[in-house]
């Protein structure tokens, strides 16, 4: 890996952890419940870019494999929350 390419996913990482955090204030302080979901979107959205990330920084393709099962069931969580939110009842 060339120096070039370690620096730009070390500076990546670091602000991707930096979105994260942000995203978690957001979470715990957010005004309503919707801003909560969209920040909990946001978070696993994130959480897959670094998976992906660091896939390419460890040069394995297991990351690739848990950033998909991470974006399925953080899709099937935010519909469930919307869903709860729209309806007040989840499962019907």
């Amino acid at each position: 890996m060339s120096g070039f390419l370690a620096l730009a996913i070390e500076a990546t990482l670091v602000l991707y952890v930096l979105a994260m955090g942000i995203a978690g204030l957001r979470l715990a302080r957010g005004p309503s419940a919707q801003d909560r979901v969209l920040a909990l979107d946001f978070l696993y959205v994130v959480g897959m870019l670094v998976m992906l990330v660091l896939a390419i920084r460890y040069d394995s393709e297991m990351y690739f494999e848990g950033a998909l099962l991470m974006v399925l069931f953080g899709f099937v969580g935010s519909v469930a929350l919307a869903k709860f939110l729209l309806r007040g009842e989840a499962i019907e």
